[in-house]
Formats: structure tokens, sequence, C-alpha cells
């Protein structure tokens, strides 16, 4: 098979290549990039695997004119700008100790060796210059075409190397498998048998993971299967994912696009943010979010004061956990309602002798009037 992509002929990422191998060095794409190339999916990172030892990348390339920089010089990495743009060289590896977090590697001159140290035999996939694709383990190609998530080899070995790969088998099986087929018997069974091994792992990492689950376009299936296994518990305890289906559903229905801080304001769970280290910008939406979703105001009353985006979020929630309808007349509700103004200010009514307390509170009183009059009153309504 021969990959045809755009990144593949970027004229800086042809000449990395080219002084590796005239060095006498290999220099294959590896990974997201050849996947992701094949089945025709934008990409983003480059990663290039090489036989050259990092000291030699480091000078064969900078006598080329580019500039290398050792992001990961001593786990065989380094990151190579040309023609401003980066590409993660690293040299074959090979694992020799494991602690469930972190592996110490050796370098390694055969393609083959680090073929096998990977995670899932779709990331297995190798393409040198020309496009040329190589499948060193005579399974990755297979499993690409069938939308197939396997571990290489044995499930519970390559979880022992890192046991964030019980989350990543869940976010490969949402992004990349097909749907219909179910989860690798053996792969789930290894993942909730080793499930305590996440309890080691930061929370940052997981958290990370559970977000780019959460990004796929249908995440239930996995997530279900998260669930059923246990796992689900364990890194969020208390959420309840019963209703994402249904979200997903609605979400798909009304063009919209997978938003994975909406959906993590669905599933809930014990103190998320601490439990997945989220950032206060995706903690405070999701408590923005939850807060509303028992409240009886209709759908251009939460435009009003969440806005279009939270609003809208805030009436597919509704009607995922209810099961009541969402309807585009609802979702220009919203939009109607966050782009109103309060038509008087405190001074329309300092003007009329208010202040204090019952300034406040007659200011509040005339928002909800306004408000549950569909936003109809005006100033003068408002005064009178």
């Amino acid at each position: 098979m021969k990959l045809e992509a755009d990144w593949l002929t970027r004229p800086a990422t042809q000449a990395l290549c080219a002084a590796l191998e005239g060095a006498g060095f290999h220099a294959l794409f590896v990974g997201g990039c050849v996947r992701d190339g094949i089945i025709g999916r934008s990409v983003s990172d480059i990663d290039i695997a090489t036989d050259a030892r990092p000291e030699r990348v480091m000078g064969v390339t900078q006598a080329a004119g580019m500039k290398p920089v050792p992001t990961g010089i001593d786990h065989g990495t380094v990151t190579v700008v040309a023609g401003g743009f980066p590409h993660e060289v690293t040299t074959f590896r090979r694992d020799v100790e494991t602690d469930g977090r972190r592996a110490v590697v050796a370098f390694s001159e055969r393609v083959e060796e680090d073929a096998e140290r990977r995670d899932f035999t779709i990331n297995a996939l190798y393409a040198d210059a020309r496009g040329q694709v190589l499948d060193p383990l005579g399974q990755g190609l297979p499993d690409l075409e069938a939308r197939r998530v396997r571990f290489i080899g044995d499930p519970r070995d390559r979880i022992e190397e890192d046991y964030l790969r019980i989350l990543r088998f869940f976010r490969f099986h949402a992004h990349y498998a097909d749907p219909a087929g179910g989860l690798d018997a053996e792969g789930l069974a290894a993942c909730a048998g080793m499930a305590e091994g996440l309890d080691g792992l930061s929370r940052e990492r997981v958290g990370a993971e559970m977000v780019k689950l959460l990004s796929a376009p249908d995440p239930a299936p996995a997530v279900a299967a998260m669930t059923q296994a246990g796992i689900l518990a364990r890194v969020l305890p208390g959420a309840d994912a019963t209703a994402l289906p249904v979200l997903v559903h609605l979400e798909g229905q009304h063009g919209l696009s997978p938003d994975p801080v909406r959906r993590l304001a669905l599933i809930g769970g014990e103190n998320a943010t601490d439990a997945l280290r989220l950032s206060k910008s995706q903690a405070s939406c999701i408590a923005n979010r939850r807060a509303r979703i028992g409240d009886v105001a209709g759908a251009g009353a939460l435009g009003y004061p969440l806005g279009d985006q939270a609003g809208r979020d805030v009436v597919l929630l509704r009607a995922a956990l209810f099961g009541t309808g969402v309807t585009q007349a609802d979702l220009d509700a919203v939009a109607h309602g966050a782009a109103q103004t309060l038509p008087i200010r405190a001074a329309d009514l300092q003007a009329k002798g208010l202040s204090g307390p019952a300034l406040g509170e007659a200011l509040r009183a005339a928002e909800a009037r306004w408000i549950a009059s569909g936003f109809t009153l005006t100033k003068p309504d408002l005064l009178a």
C-alpha cells in the first residue's frame, strides 16, 4: 500500500527524511500520522522513527540547516523543526523495564522491536518517505481496514507497561472502531481485570484521556463498556452515562459538534474537577450547566443569563436526562434570550426615588417581569 497525503510531500519534511537517509539511516513515519493518513483524516503531528541514535539525529539535522531540540533525548526523542514545522524524531526502542506508568527503554536497530512495544496494532504502522506503508507485525493494516482496535500481543503485557492504555483502549475504540463489531473481548477482559492499576496514574493523565474519549463523535458504546467493566466508576465515582446515547443523538439531530464538557456535565460524578484534574474553565462550565438542569425556566429565560452556548447545553441536557425532545424553536429561543439586554438600569429607578435594598429589589422584580413577558416589555412598561 502507498500512502498519499499532503503532509508527506511537504518539502521540509522530505528534506528531513533525505538528511537521515543520506547519512545511512532509516526515516520512517509512524503511528498516528500514518494511521490517519491511510483513512483520510487530518494529521497535525508528524512522528518519525529511525535507527539513528539521538545524538546522530541532532548532528545530521543541524548540519542540514534544521533546528533540532532535545525534548526527550534520554528516551530517544528529538524535535526537529524544519521549514517551521516540528517533527518528533525518535530512535527505534524496546522496553527493558516498566512500572505501569513509565518505561525504561533501550535503543534498537530493528523496526520490528520498535513496533512490538507500541500499544495497538493500528498504531504500529510505518511509511517511508515515498509513502510505502510498512506493517512489521502484519496486523495493523487488516485491523485498520476492519475498524478493529486490538492490543499488540498479550493485552496484559501492554497494559502492565502503562496502565493508561486501559483508557486509551476505550478512547481508540470510540474514535476508530466499528461500533457494530463490539470491543475486542481479550482486550476488554484484560482492562477489567487490571483496572486497579489506574489508581496509580496521575489525575492529569486520566483526565486528558477522558476528555479525548468524550470528544469522539459517538463515545456512548465505549463508555457503556467502561461502565460494565467497572472502569468508569473507578476513574469518576458516581458518574452515570445512561443518558449519553440520547445526548449524542440530540447533538447529531441538531448538527452540533461533540463537546466533552457538555458530555461531562451530563454524566456527572463525585468531584469530577479533582478526579480528572479539570481546568478552572472546564470545571466552571460543568458546574454552571449542572446547576440549571433542574431549573424550570424556559429556553429563552436560560439563554438570557447563561448565553447561547451554555443555555443550549442546558436544554440538551434536560432533554437527554428527562426524555423530552428538543426542537429548533427551543434552540432559537435560547439564542433570542442570549441576545437580549434589560431595557432599564439602576439609574432609571434611582430617578424614581429608589435607593438601597429597595432599589435592588425593584430592579430584580422588573427583570423578572421582563423575562416572563418573553422580553417584550419596553422601558416605559417597566417603569410604569
